[in-house]
């Protein structure tokens, strides 16, 4: 059974009576002159379909506990939707805390990831009695042990391990292999468990947490990914007689920005994932544990689109035709960081004959800002409207203030309504933390 991060576009997208693009019975080119551009927008549907999907998928195993990863994409919009759809949400800094707090948020349905927190952050997550911490290195291991010490709190922790693992996705987000900033080594984690046990008295140990990367088109990693958990936790059982009954598998399964990509659905890796905790429950004669899954990019990816304004172009003699658009790597850094590449269409002429080969290019003063290189489209005219398609995960997360350019505004659309899910930054709030010295003030 297919599902929608196997598609491109939203699933609610279709072209109109008018021949434009709409989305969540939106039309782009109205939403573009209503809130201006760039613009974030959110198929509502494409969201709850997926987070639905992963339900249905996993039904068959009840211990399953799904997990947002709120790194893709957060706002308190998206905390609602991901409470009112059952899914819990994987943290990973003291604003993404601050933000599920703020939602009001179930913290008991939280997991806390990362591997540099500080002290600020584990104590706040300590304080808003995050469900579980997911620790990373000996010295988070010691600063929590002070901190639930402090607090006379017993706090419930997983060990993250690398597992070893390497899936065929981008080496930057790749976190599963063993040349990895993420995790404790297999070697050392006996280590760590002997401080837990004969230490840090504060911290319960419940489980071991794996995450193999990220844009993931492969089943069989997710397969071998929980053969080398619970290798370690029958290990782990038969050392310490400790037995642990969860594990956290990551999230990672990828989705499709082109035609080249070929992502399998959430049913498969499902199928694959209970198939492995069923045989090696058997295998190593283990109780099947609770498992946490933290889809994230396959939750909002394809949900997501980033309408521009095209603006000035220019041709190169004997070469490259480039169209300017009024955004680019401050809105959308993937290109640059990772040569991402994406659908591109005309919103308000879809139907036209693709005739012409261009460059897309950003506004910022770097020769690298570059959303697209040599795609085809229709004739460009100044003031229409470029949508690249799968933007929802990593788009509006990793946006900066580059050049000073402010940050887009996001809409959610659902049903033929839009409602702001964030504001468009104004120039008074991109000054408002600017300090200057009063001996500046006074030369």
């Amino acid at each position: 059974m297919k599902t929608a991060n196997q598609e491109i576009m939203p699933i609610t997208r279709k072209i109109n009576e008018a021949g434009n693009v709409e989305i969540g019975g939106c039309d782009l080119t109205e939403l573009a002159n209503k809130y201006g551009t760039p613009l974030y927008i959110f198929d509502e549907a494409t969201i709850r379909s997926m987070t639905r999907s992963y339900k249905d998928a996993f039904k068959s195993y009840p211990k399953m506990r799904m997990m947002y990863a709120s790194k893709a994409f957060m706002t308190a919009s998206i905390c609602k939707i991901m409470e009112q759809e059952g899914f819990g949400l994987d943290l990973c800094s003291g604003g993404e805390i601050y933000t599920a707090k703020s939602a009001g948020f179930d913290m008991k349905k939280t997991l806390f990831n990362g591997n540099n927190k500080s002290y600020k952050e584990l104590k706040m997550a300590a304080d808003y009695e995050i469900g579980t911490i997911s620790v990373d290195n000996f010295y988070e291991l010691m600063l929590l042990n002070d901190i639930a010490s402090e607090l006379k709190k017993e706090v419930k922790i997983l060990l993250r391990i690398t597992p070893g693992i390497e899936c065929h996705t981008h080496e930057y987000i790749q976190t599963g292999h063993l040349d990895s900033k993420f995790g404790f080594d297999l070697t050392t984690l006996d280590e760590a468990i002997d401080l837990i046990i004969n230490e840090y008295k504060n911290l319960k140990l419940s489980g071991l947490h794996a995450h193999i990367g990220s844009q993931i088109f492969e089943k069989q990693v997710y397969y071998d990914e929980i053969r080398v958990i619970f290798k370690e936790i029958k290990r782990i059982k038969d050392k310490y007689n400790i037995e642990l009954n969860e594990i956290n598998i990551g999230g990672g399964l990828g989705i499709k920005y082109t035609e080249e990509d070929k992502p399998i659905s959430v049913y498969e890796i499902a199928q694959t994932i209970i198939d492995s905790i069923e045989k090696h429950s058997k295998e190593y004669n283990i109780e099947p544990p609770y498992v946490y899954i933290e889809p994230g990019r396959s939750i909002i990816g394809t949900s997501g689109v980033t309408i521009y304004t095209a603006g000035s172009s220019k041709q190169v003699p004997n070469g490259r035709r480039y169209q300017a658009i009024d955004g680019g790597m401050s809105d959308n850094a993937r290109p640059s960081l990772y040569q991402a590449k994406y659908t591109v269409e005309v919103a308000n002429k879809p139907e036209e004959k693709e005739t012409e080969m261009i460059t897309i290019a950003g506004k910022h003063c770097e020769s690298g800002d570059i959303l697209a290189k040599d795609i085809t489209l229709p004739v460009i005219e100044e003031g229409d409207v470029i949508c690249f398609y799968d933007t929802g995960a990593y788009g509006y997360s990793m946006s900066s203030n580059y050049n000073r350019v402010l940050r887009p505004a996001a809409v959610l659309v659902n049903n033929g309504k839009s409602d702001i899910i964030i504001n468009r930054q104004t120039y008074e709030e991109l000054i408002q933390t600017d300090v200057i010295p009063e001996r500046l003030m006074n030369a």
